[in-house]
């Protein structure tokens, strides 16, 4: 008669593998109705050893263990090409994401980075910690301002202060930087910033400390006199990081409605000028705003700090910062840069500048650029800070642009195009 199906569970195979096709196990007897894949418990194998396999009806839709990317890479080329779309890279036998796409743009690691020898200020590290240790407590009745706002004058190591206390608490933050928050597209940078704090919430939920970093919040949401214009998404920026401060567990994304708790992440914000920025986001139940201005025993421990593996004295160091009490703390690390010209120089009239392009961008192997480093003494140091000192006044005096704005300024017959006459002024 006609085979009718068996519901038998030794008679139904329900999963298909690539080493089942390699090398076939023993048939089933009956014909096996499509719907009951999946159904029953099924036996397969030869001779006398048998293997259960438990498995859902919907297996396959409910759970997806495979890498699709890997297995479109290990398909290619497995059928006719005119199966496979477009050819070269547009075909559909080529994967779309690289490993690196599974990684967050936002995602800074800090494991690479050595904390050894470095100075880290007492009052920045107490501030980060109090901060980041409250929003990580549960402390009965207590509403604990999410955002911290380190703000201060220029070049004065807010941002490496940060990496280096991250990289000391174990903390993989995810940054931001000024330019993410303006698009061409309305809504786009609000949504960046709950995405970006979901991609931190994550981390947190695997069991690792993350912190959300906003570097020069102020540049980019702020507003630098009347001349800024003001656009949607400074304003969506503002309005998105009030609500993130006021539900910082509830924070969805476009589409996305459901009410999901998430863990709580701590925001660290840079700046300059805070006073730029939307009051009501700046106000103490939201922000907690800690004014950056280091103390000379600071500036003498970053500046140690950066000439320690050059060998220079703690005394020679201290009369450094005095000599140069005005400058920012960025100043001394460009001092140590500028002192290596001098051994730049003598390795490009040694190379010839014909033959420096090669060896600079793509040197064989052996041939890496190295070169002793210079010595530095209290004297060279001093004798090229007060070279940077003078281009730094070069360009507070000579301002070309007042001239040339004030109409059409040419030399005639009486005047001077010659801007070396201009410093002479």
């Amino acid at each position: 008669g006609t085979n009718t199906p068996n519901r038998s569970h030794t008679n139904i195979m329900s999963a298909v593998t690539m080493t089942s096709i390699v090398a076939p196990t023993a048939k089933p007897v009956g014909r096996v109705a499509r719907h009951q894949f999946g159904a029953a418990p099924a036996t397969f194998g030869k001779g006398n050893s048998s293997k259960t396999v438990m498995m859902s009806r919907w297996k396959g839709m409910d759970e997806d263990i495979s890498d699709d990317q890997q297995d479109i890479a290990r398909g290619r080329n497995m059928v006719d090409s005119k199966f496979q779309g477009g050819f070269g890279l547009g075909g559909t036998h080529n994967a779309v994401m690289s490993s690196s796409d599974y990684i967050s743009d936002g995602f800074k690691d800090v494991s690479n980075m050595t904390d050894e020898g470095y100075y880290i200020s007492k009052g920045f590290m107490d501030r980060f910690c109090v901060h980041i240790a409250k929003n990580f407590m549960e402390l009965p009745k207590i509403k604990v301002p999410l955002i911290l706002g380190v703000w201060g004058g220029k070049g004065q190591g807010k941002t490496f202060q940060s990496m280096l206390i991250f990289k000391k608490l174990g903390v993989s933050p995810i940054v931001m930087s000024a330019g993410e928050l303006e698009s061409g597209n309305a809504g786009e940078p609000a949504k960046l910033i709950r995405q970006r704090y979901r991609e931190a919430s994550d981390i947190i939920k695997k069991g690792k400390m993350s912190t959300l970093f906003i570097n020069d919040l102020d540049a980019g949401a702020g507003r630098m006199g009347g001349s800024t214009q003001y656009t949607v998404n400074n304003q969506m920026v503002n309005a998105t990081l009030m609500n993130l401060a006021d539900n910082p567990t509830n924070v969805q994304l476009p589409g996305q409605y459901q009410v999901e708790e998430i863990p709580r992440v701590p925001i660290i914000a840079t700046g300059n000028d805070f006073s730029t920025l939307y009051a009501p986001l700046i106000r103490d139940g939201r922000m907690e705003k800690y004014y950056w201005s280091p103390t000379f025993e600071d500036r003498v421990g970053v500046a140690c700090g950066i000439f320690k593996a050059d060998g220079v004295a703690e005394k020679d160091v201290e009369v450094l910062v005095r000599t140069f009490d005005g400058q920012s703390i960025d100043f001394f690390g460009a001092l140590r840069a500028r002192v290596y010209d001098d051994k730049v120089r003598e390795w490009i009239a040694a190379t010839g500048i014909e033959e420096m392009g090669p060896l600079l961008v793509n040197p064989k192997r052996g041939s890496k650029v190295t070169f002793e480093p210079p010595k530095m003494s209290l004297d060279i140091l001093l004798q090229y800070g007060k070279a940077l000192e003078m281009e730094q006044e070069n360009v507070k005096r000579v301002q070309l642009a007042d001239a040339y704005l004030d109409g059409a300024v040419l030399a005639g017959e009486g005047g001077s195009s010659n801007t070396s006459q201009s410093l002479l002024a």
